[in-house]
């Protein structure tokens, strides 16, 4: 890994956000992933359409392009950006599917905007809310649900060009 410097630090070590200004405007799309690992009856309540505060899948599908939209105002030094696509993908993952024998809920989300800056830290904020809002619909019956896994998966668009994560 090359040393970079931490853009939102200026010279004297205070926080700022970036200027942009002078950056050409271009596509830039995100895309994120998260996981809610939970107990094998949790997902059958989901799936069966038995959770009592409705459909979680949807509800969490919605929150999650939502919190995308709303981004900037819960990270500090994040541009307001005029997105153009959130979509949110909510998968159940059942016994036996992944390798490490874990149960839940995994969710993918995609963003785009056209802009002078990046749309990762959207992506991300829609896949975290997306887990949050299904841990919130299923915590009457289960407590004991695990946010993980949420983690850039591509970026692309601007200086830097495409960025993908190596498995």
């Amino acid at each position: 890994m090359t040393e970079q410097q931490l853009t939102h630090i200026d010279e004297q070590g205070d926080v700022r956000m970036v200027d942009v200004s002078q950056t050409a405007d271009t596509g830039r799309v995100a895309v994120a992933e998260g996981f809610i690992d939970m107990h094998p009856q949790t997902l059958a309540h989901i799936v069966e359409g038995k959770a009592s505060k409705g459909p979680v899948l949807a509800c969490a599908r919605v929150a999650g392009v939502m919190a995308a939209k709303q981004t900037s105002t819960l990270i500090p030094m994040c541009h307001p950006l005029n997105i153009t696509k959130a979509k949110v993908e909510c998968a159940p993952v059942a016994e036996g599917e992944r390798p490490d024998g874990l149960v839940g809920i995994h969710v993918t989300t995609t963003c785009g905007v056209t802009g002078k800056t990046g749309i990762e830290m959207e992506a991300l904020t829609a896949a975290s809310v997306a887990c949050l809002t299904v841990y919130d619909m299923c915590k009457a019956v289960d407590r004991g649900m695990e946010i993980m896994d949420v983690r850039l998966l591509k970026k692309e668009g601007g200086k830097s060009g495409l960025w993908e994560r190596a498995f």
